[in-house]
């Protein structure tokens, strides 16, 4: 190989490098939903910290190697809960073809080599259980009163 050769490969190889990152992002953002149900509470939670939304919603967050816990709730039904799990991205495969280790490196450091499912379905079900009790008025019985003799 020439040196012009060399030094192609070698430029190629730092332009792509951190493939996933420069591709995908280190962020992803996801939509959360609860049906049938508006307006449910929902935390998502991961290592970078939590996340308040009220469904439907999105939020953006940074890619992580680790899964993400969601949890919802509204009054009257039964909360819904989910892991959801972080995938290996094949972006960063380019890294392996083209940019080598400081690809790899780049797309490790900023989490951008791995991605959740960009939907999460939560769906909630009405509370389950016995109907409440309805309330009857209650009738006072009507007494005599009788002297004691």
């Amino acid at each position: 190989m020439n040196c012009q050769c060399v030094v192609a490969v070698a430029a190629l190889g730092l332009a792509l490098s951190g493939c996933a990152t420069v591709i995908e992002g280190a962020d992803q953002t996801l939509r959360v939903t609860t049906p049938p149900v508006v307006g449910a509470e929902c935390i998502i939670s991961g290592p970078t910290g939590s996340y308040h939304v009220t469904t439907p919603a999105s939020v953006t967050i940074p890619r992580t190697q680790r899964d993400l816990h969601v949890e919802c709730d509204k009054v009257g039904y039964e909360p819904a809960w989910a892991t959801v799990q972080s995938h290996f991205n094949g972006a960063t495969l380019g890294n392996v073809l083209a940019g080598g280790l400081i690809g790899v490196g780049v797309d490790a450091t900023t989490g951008a080599n791995y991605t959740f499912p960009t939907n999460i379905p939560l769906p909630m079900d009405p509370m389950k259980g016995p109907p409440a009790p309805a309330l009857t008025p209650t009738v006072a019985a009507e007494t005599t009163a009788k002297p004691m003799s």
